[in-house]
């Protein structure tokens, strides 16, 4: 009991709840945020997922023919100093991207637009327009630092003091896994490590909100800089995401 009435008062000092069971570093409510979308409060989580967005019949299909696929490039940055071309930077992300098959790509915006009522509902809003859909592949070694969706981060003396939106067309992200984490490898589709992070996102308990991926879920989430995220470095096995942005009318 003394160690949760610590934990509490601790999250209480640095962190304002923004869900049933999320917090968020206080600090960034102490910055001069240009976007930060939030969901209702009195949801459990500032995040959508939606478990079996593929079949795993489809995941499988997308997964083999990337397997055999050499139709990819590194993936670039998109910064405040390089905005709106990019830049090649494997110390903050090394990941690979692929194109997407035209009939996987169909089958995506199907499915898509089958959840669409419900992603709008959730988070009280109206698309109006879709980024191009980018795979991303990541290798043993592969990650990308902590980062926000819709902005860069400045910087002054190493230390974190202000975002400077750079897509404000941005204002959901959409991350559809069709590999899946896992200790141990044994083929494909699973991978080790490679963890989604929220690095400004806490549990009741002060750890890191992390999500563990599961092909075929897709999670949802506002691109503002309360979300910054990253992925953690793979340790073995393939990463497959399929990643979009998302513009919006707020209601």
């Amino acid at each position: 009991m003394k160690i949760e009435k610590t934990l509490s008062n601790i999250l209480d000092k640095n962190s304002i709840q923004i869900s049933n069971n999320v917090f968020c570093s206080k600090f960034l409510f102490e910055l001069d945020l240009e976007t930060k979308l939030i969901p209702n409060s009195y949801y459990d989580y500032p995040f959508l997922i939606i478990d079996d967005f593929l079949s795993k019949e489809e995941y499988l299909l997308i997964n083999y023919d990337l397997i055999n696929s050499f139709d990819y490039e590194k993936a670039k940055l998109k910064t405040l100093d390089t905005y709106p071309s990019r830049e090649l930077n494997e110390n903050i992300r090394k990941t690979n991207i692929y194109k997407l098959k035209k009939s996987h790509l169909e089958i995506y915006n199907k499915k898509f637009k089958q959840h669409q009522a419900q992603i709008e509902d959730y988070f009280k809003l109206c698309l109006t327009s879709f980024s191009k859909l980018q795979v991303l592949e990541y290798l043993k070694d592969s990650f990308y630092s902590m980062h926000s969706d819709d902005s860069s981060m400045i910087y002054e003396n190493k230390k974190l003091i202000a975002f400077k939106p750079v897509a404000r067309n941005r204002k959901l992200s959409s991350v559809l896994f069709t590999t899946s984490y896992s200790e141990e490898i044994h083929d494909n589709m699973s991978f080790k490590a490679g963890e989604l992070v929220f690095n400004f996102l806490f549990d009741k308990n002060g750890d890191n909100i992390t999500i563990k991926p599961k092909a075929g879920q897709m999670i949802i989430f506002p691109s503002n800089p309360i979300f910054c995220h990253e992925v953690k470095k793979v340790e073995d096995g393939r990463r497959i995401s399929l990643v979009q942005w998302h513009d919006a009318i707020l209601n």
